[in-house]
């Protein structure tokens, strides 16, 4: 079934969002909430190889691609028009990217940039305000935010959006919680399990806290904040896909089926966007 105009939706919603819309925000926000800490425990007690972080990272990156291309875009561009567009999703984009440069002090460089020396130096005189895992954690929290208003104000507008962008975000949030996992079992493998399961709840609920926020408080708004809402989304979602998803997914060293399952992900969007 084609997902109709947004304009359409917010005029026509009562019947849709009522008898679909509450269960499907409990189970999707529930489900993405609880992926982090199910991640955690798949890395303290099972783990994962390298290829299916490889596949259900790409995956998920795929996916979300896809939803910023064919639906959260566009379906922000007839509620909100160009400029408010454009301004929402540059105003994620960078929320995410200064939350990044905070995590990192102000310095990010990759080990083949001419920089790497000058950058190691420099975090080497200005330690980290607290352990690498503490910081990733916290800034995980912070982008889950973002994540979780897009999956409510997503799922008060258009369902079938909604639950697109919850099962990216739902595989993002598990190989989260596995990585959170390693971590902490690196720094500390006698007592891992704790703090894992904290750090990963806290993510957990910094996403269903707001996803209920997205749910419940910013449906009834007007057209073009909504629309402004799911383009500033797209822009911190397009941030941690480019420079988080995609670049983890070909670090695991299976570099082909990062692509592969890349592109699976976002046919897939495209196909359910044109049907």
């Amino acid at each position: 079934m084609h997902i109709t105009a947004l304009k359409v939706r917010l005029s026509q919603p009562t019947v849709t969002v009522m008898v679909f819309g509450s269960s499907a925000y409990l189970l999707l926000a529930g489900a993405a909430a609880i992926a982090s800490p199910l991640g955690g425990w798949l890395g303290l007690r099972l783990g994962t190889g390298s290829l299916f972080l490889s596949i259900s990272v790409g995956l998920a990156g795929g996916v979300l691609l896809g939803a910023f291309s064919f639906e959260m875009m566009p379906a922000a561009l007839e509620a909100a028009g160009r400029t408010l567009t454009v301004a929402g999703f540059v105003f994620g984009f960078a929320s995410v990217y200064a939350i990044d440069m905070l995590i990192n002090r102000g310095f990010m460089a990759g080990r083949e940039s001419d920089e790497w020396h000058t950058l190691s130096r420099i975090h080497r005189n200005r330690r980290a305000r607290s352990s690498k895992v503490t910081l990733l954690a916290a800034g995980t929290s912070v982008e889950e935010i973002i994540e979780g208003l897009s999956i409510g104000v997503a799922l008060a507008t258009d369902p079938t959006l909604g639950a697109i962008i919850a099962a990216a975000i739902i595989l993002d949030n598990l190989v989260e919680g596995i990585s959170i996992a390693e971590i902490i079992r690196a720094e500390n493998p006698e007592r891992a399990s704790l703090p894992t399961y904290a750090w990963t709840s806290i993510i957990g609920l910094a996403l269903f806290s707001s996803a209920t926020i997205g749910w419940f408080f910013l449906r009834e708004m007007p057209q073009s904040v909504v629309g402004s809402l799911l383009s500033l989304g797209a822009g911190g979602m397009f941030y941690l896909t480019i420079t988080d998803l995609l670049p983890k997914s070909e670090r695991a060293q299976y570099q082909q089926s990062a692509a592969v399952s890349v592109a699976i992900g976002f046919l897939v969007m495209f196909v359910l966007s044109s049907s």
